[in-house]
């Protein structure tokens, strides 16, 4: 049942419950994405390894990521157990033999795998908002912030780099409306008070450097396999918004670095997008047009993007126009909502007259799906019922010392898993204050020595509640600047001005991003 240039799948069964013929995945269709749905505890998760371990077979990368941990075992060999040997017998898989894949485990927490990270930079301000629940006055601000960081030279790198911008931008709120719009200290103070929630959450550990590079996810092994990279997002999914983020950042990220290719023999990645409802719950509507129009044009770039979800409701209709390859599992139809999901996945699929989709979906059993793949000329095959063949690698997740055997010897061994703190906003930022405090501080030192009582020492200039005598002076000082008319410019504002010239004189230096708002290499 093995045929060079395709995946198998699994068999479809006649309605006698006899065996009519094995199902396949055409390689070269691979690339025009996929969907595999159903309810909890249906198998969508062997499906998904059954999948990738075809891909991975043909050469192909694969990216997924493992929401319970059950899919680490695609690491190790297969073992015989009595539910594989039957359904290999049921569906006359006599090829049927155990087999381990390449592996590189992920891990945004640098615990179950190496740490996987981008910048603030990279991100980009959409995915930045929608990360942050951000509104549209607090999204605008976001926008002009790394308008300003494209401009000046800043580099965002981290969370303390942004939250340093941020401040620049309240201290210069009014110059720098002048310039770009609106900047509200309100919204900046709540944009403040959302990254501090971020940062709680564990995105601190997201953002930094080393960051990815998208070849070390699209590697083969020696022996030809394609190299599988498997995200660790069970404690991830503690944080949705943060995980279905983080997903679209790196599907925006292969879709502005890779070349267009056209329509090859395979695909040169496949992506598998877990809980891919996570994705389009409450996302705005520019967010899920800008979706859509990825995964239209990223089939050119020969990456398949594949949606795994329990319901076929939960990918908008423009999105699932695009998805070629499906694979239904049961449903349940007890309420109103399932009960239309049910129609919903139905009515996309060729129809075929030998039984009744709707009824059949309800009626599915454990490891059995209604598959309709691409075949001839790109058209859908008539949708089957079809037995899921058992997958060669193991089904259940690897032990912790198997794993960290597997990490020990990863390719990206020792690449990831130390941070990198180069100069960047923060620093930059940081010395340009202290440079116009300097200036600010000797400009200062001959107005007021002859203004010195005899007996009594210079400690210099100090901030505001950082120590030193003046700070004892505090009360009589303001006093007098009020009464004179004039308070001299504090040392922050003047530093924050001199950035605010600096990046007024550099317009035209912004980087270039993309649909996604990621930078463009």
């Amino acid at each position: 049942m093995i045929e060079d240039g395709k995946i198998f799948i699994g068999a479809s069964r006649n309605p006698d419950d006899s065996i009519n013929k094995p199902e396949y995945l055409d390689l070269k269709f691979g690339n025009r994405h996929g969907l595999v749905t159903g309810a909890t505890g249906t198998g969508k998760t062997v499906t998904l390894q059954v999948l990738a371990e075809g891909f991975s077979r043909a050469g192909v990368p694969v990216f997924a990521a493992d929401i319970k941990g059950d899919l680490s075992g695609i690491a190790a060999k297969g073992e015989p157990k009595d539910f594989l040997t039957k359904r290999a017998e049921q569906i006359g898989f006599t090829d049927y033999e155990f087999d381990q894949f390449p592996v590189i485990f992920w891990d945004l927490f640098g615990e179950k795998g190496h740490r996987v990270r981008t910048t603030v930079a990279e991100m980009g301000p959409l995915l930045l908002a929608r990360l942050m629940d951000a509104s549209e006055p607090q999204e605008g601000v976001i926008n002009i912030a790394f308008k300003i960081a494209d401009q000046a030279g800043l580099p965002l790198l981290d969370l303390k780099d942004f939250t340093s911008l941020l401040n620049y931008m309240g201290e210069n709120a009014s110059e720098l409306s002048n310039q770009y719009g609106l900047i509200s200290k309100a919204s900046v103070g709540s944009i403040q008070r959302a990254l501090l929630v971020l940062e709680q959450q564990g995105a601190e550990y997201f953002f930094g450097e080393p960051a990815l590079k998208i070849s070390d996810i699209m590697r083969t092994s020696n022996n030809g396999y394609g190299q599988i990279s498997v995200l660790a997002a069970d404690k991830l999914m503690m944080n949705p918004r943060l995980y279905a983020t983080f997903l679209l950042w790196l599907l925006s990220e292969l879709f502005e670095e890779l070349p267009e290719v056209g329509d090859p023999d395979k695909p040169k990645l496949v992506f598998f997008f877990d809980e891919a409802h996570l994705l389009f719950n409450d996302a705005p509507k520019v967010l899920t047009e800008r979706v859509e129009q990825v995964v239209r044009l990223i089939r050119s770039k020969g990456v398949g993007v594949y949606f795994v979800t329990q319901n076929p409701l939960d990918v908008p209709e423009t999105v699932l126009a695009q998805l070629g390859n499906r694979a239904q599992h049961a449903l349940r139809a007890y309420s109103p909502r399932e009960q239309k999901a049910v129609r919903t996945a139905a009515d996309t699929f060729r129809p075929n007259p030998a039984f009744d989709c709707a009824t059949v979906i309800t009626n599915l059993g454990t490891g059995e799906a209604l598959v309709s793949t691409l075949e001839a000329k790109g058209a859908p095959s008539i949708v089957e019922r079809t037995l899921i063949r058992p997958p060669s690698g193991r089904v259940g997740p690897v032990t912790d010392a198997e794993r960290q055997q597997i990490m020990d010897r990863s390719p990206v061994l020792g690449v990831y898993d130390e941070d990198i703190d180069r100069e960047s906003a923060f620093e930059i930022l940081a010395a340009r204050a202290k440079k116009a405090a300097d200036a600010d501080a000797a400009k200062r030192a001959p107005e007021e020595a002859p203004q010195q009582q005899p007996g009594t020492t210079s400690s210099g200039w100090t901030l505001p509640g950082f120590g030193g005598s003046n700070d004892d002076d505090q009360g009589r000082g303001q006093s007098r600047g009020r009464a004179s008319g004039y308070q001299r410019e504090t040392v922050v504002e003047a530093a924050m001005k001199s950035v605010a010239r600096t990046v007024a004189t550099q317009v035209g230096r912004a980087l270039v991003r993309g649909i996604l708002g990621s930078l463009k290499r």
